[in-house]
């Protein structure tokens, strides 16, 4: 453990102690008999969002921009993880770094996997098994969005059986949402087909579930990796421009949550475009991808606009 989740850890406890002295709850937590509910990523707290409306007070602990590979929360946020009903996490060592906090902060039994029944894709190369025969498995799941229905589905049960009594409502807009992301994979399907046979590349492997659905092929990554925080060697960094160069790829995707340096390296080395997306984070609210719904449009004009060029 590092020494900075270590003193994350050790602050979780004085509030617990603080808070058991003084006999009060949490005041950042609003005591109004709704049900409280964290979710880890924007992406998750957005979706969340829709099913519970404003039957739940939620708590989104990443914000815009931030890492899910890396990120660590602070103290008043530990805090509400504690004091939360729910807390929803995306699953397939998304949260890795953020599982000693978990463990510590609430209870095995409050915690819901969102992509539990997603059919998860295998990761090759580094993040493959490295003799403890463990799988490792691409967690970018929210980049089709059919994952992401099967997401509303887990997140409705969830709900509805901490408070049944409003279980219709989650339901109704369940379905609503449901709807919406449907429509949202006809659009995408739409777009996508007409530019077929299309080859992408990437800052880190982020578009396995995106290219298994609407046939695109990611011929390769920057990083290759599943984490943003692995780091490149020198041959693989070349043999990545050969391919770029060789197969004709037009652009590079990379996305608003990692350090673009190494990518505009890449770009200038075989003089491709830098396309900016949004992988792992929602922009802030008065951004381009506020939403989960936008946040797909936006991805997918800027491979088109990319395509085109």
């Amino acid at each position: 453990m590092t020494r900075k989740k270590a003193l994350l850890l050790l602050t979780f406890i004085l509030l617990l102690t603080l808070t058991a002295c003084d006999g009060q709850p949490d005041v950042s937590i609003p005591n109004d008999g709704k049900l409280k509910v964290v979710a880890t990523t924007s992406i998750i707290g957005d979706v969340v969002a829709n099913i519970g409306d404003d039957l739940i007070d939620l708590t989104v602990l990443m914000p815009a921009g931030a890492d899910p590979h890396s990120f660590e929360p602070s103290p008043q946020q530990i805090a509400a993880l504690s004091d939360a009903d729910i807390v929803f996490v995306n699953g397939f060592d998304l949260e890795e770094t953020l599982m000693p906090v978990l463990d510590s902060a609430t209870t095995p039994d409050k915690i819901v996997e969102v992509s539990q029944g997603v059919d998860p894709i295998l990761f090759a190369g580094k993040d493959a098994d490295a003799g403890n025969h463990s799988q490792r498995y691409d967690p970018h799941v929210w980049m089709d969005p059919n994952n992401v229905i099967i997401w509303t589905q887990n997140i409705e049960d969830a709900l509805s059986k901490a408070d049944p009594d409003h279980a219709d409502a989650f339901h109704h807009n369940a379905e609503d949402y449901r709807n919406q992301l449907q429509a949202l994979d006809e659009w995408i399907q739409a777009q996508i087909s007409p530019l077929l046979p299309l080859k992408v590349v990437t800052d880190h492997k982020v578009f396995g579930y995106f290219a298994r659905h609407y046939g695109i092929e990611q011929v390769g990554a920057i990083i290759p990796s599943y984490s943003a925080m692995a780091q490149p060697s020198a041959q693989e960094i070349a043999q990545l421009e050969d391919a770029i160069k060789q197969l004709g790829v037009k652009a590079i995707l990379v996305g608003n949550t990692v350090n673009p340096s190494l990518a505009k390296r890449v770009a200038e080395d075989t003089g491709v475009q830098l396309i900016p997306i949004y992988t792992g984070s929602l922009s802030a609210p008065d951004g381009p991808a506020s939403t989960y719904l936008d946040f797909m449009r936006y991805n997918v004009n800027a491979i088109v606009e990319a395509a085109k060029k």
